[in-house]
């Protein structure tokens, strides 16, 4: 399917949000698309970071990878913590809160209350937690729009250092807004990874800069694909991409040595004590689209 930047634009503002309710449970927040359900924030005290699961089609069809939340016979089981949609980073203040070893080892993500909703959004307040101390917080935004058979998640991401002290984002790979696709998004089983600038392959992709990057694979004869698109706004755009065959893509702005491999770089970010940093990406999940004027689209988008 092949989308000009004038329907992109006329998608977004065509867009029917009010498509998207939310159903609250006692450890997620269901989201229903025209009553069917689309995805959850997934917030019980078991996983140590909220998260979107499954995420869906317009049609219906599962893009994300069931395990570990779920069970799906011959589903390959590696990285408990990759699940869904989420956003986290191997290193705030020194704690990894990527990970998922243990509170010796690594941090948590505490909610606060209960997330909040109102028309077509979800948001959610969460603490830095690390060996007993909180490091800061941050405000995870997340807005569902419905346009044929596209849909976005737009994600903000906002870092907080109120905690009493600076908050920094360490140089690692590891972090960053990720995505966990199905098994048929492997580069192994036919998948196809590309970005912005027309490199193909986790080996031509992995640790390069781009304004986005498309998983895309064929199941049933039909085209899916799934791109996250880095917001022009954004700190250290286009960013980086911990782009990975096996089936994680995550946009990740911080981890500028271990991408270059130069060890005379350090990609860390400091935010003051009292400040903020704030990201915006929009993931689109589609049947085929070219990911480019979906993200000139979302780039005109201030």
């Amino acid at each position: 399917m092949k989308i000009s930047l004038l329907t992109a634009l006329a998608c977004v503002h065509a867009a029917t949000a009010a498509s998207f309710t939310f159903h609250p449970g006692a450890s997620a927040m269901e989201v229903r698309l025209d009553g069917k359900p689309f995805t959850a924030f997934h917030y019980e005290s078991k996983w140590d970071k909220p998260f979107l699961h499954p995420l869906r089609t317009a049609n219906g069809a599962i893009v994300t990878r069931r395990w570990p939340v779920e069970q799906k016979t011959g589903e390959i089981e590696d990285h408990a913590w990759h699940r869904g949609l989420w956003w986290s980073h191997g290193d705030i203040s020194g704690a990894d809160f990527w990970r998922e070893l243990g509170p010796e080892k690594t941090g948590k993500l505490i909610l606060r209350g209960k997330p909040r909703t109102r028309s077509n959004r979800l948001e959610a307040e969460l603490d830095f937690i690390a060996g007993g101390k909180r490091l800061g917080s941050v405000l995870q935004q997340f807005a569902f729009v419905l346009q044929g058979d596209l849909i976005f998640v737009d994600v903000t991401i906002t870092i907080r250092a109120d905690a009493g002290a600076p908050v920094t984002a360490g140089d690692t790979e590891d972090g960053g807004l990720g995505f966990r696709y199905s098994d048929d998004f492997r580069e192994n089983r036919g998948a196809a990874l590309r970005n912005a600038e027309g490199l193909e392959t986790t080996k031509a992709i992995w640790g390069k800069r781009s304004r986005w990057v498309d998983y895309s694979t064929t199941r049933d004869g039909k085209r899916l694909g799934v791109a996250i698109l880095d917001h022009p706004s954004n700190p250290r755009h286009p960013t980086y991409w911990h782009a990975r065959g096996y089936g994680l893509n995550a946009a990740n702005p911080f981890g500028v040595r271990d991408f270059t491999r130069d060890k005379s770089q350090n990609g860390k970010l400091e935010i003051p004590s009292g400040g903020t940093l704030r990201f915006r990406y929009r993931v689109a999940i589609h049947e085929g689209a070219d990911p480019e004027p979906l993200w000139k689209a979302f780039a005109a988008v201030k």
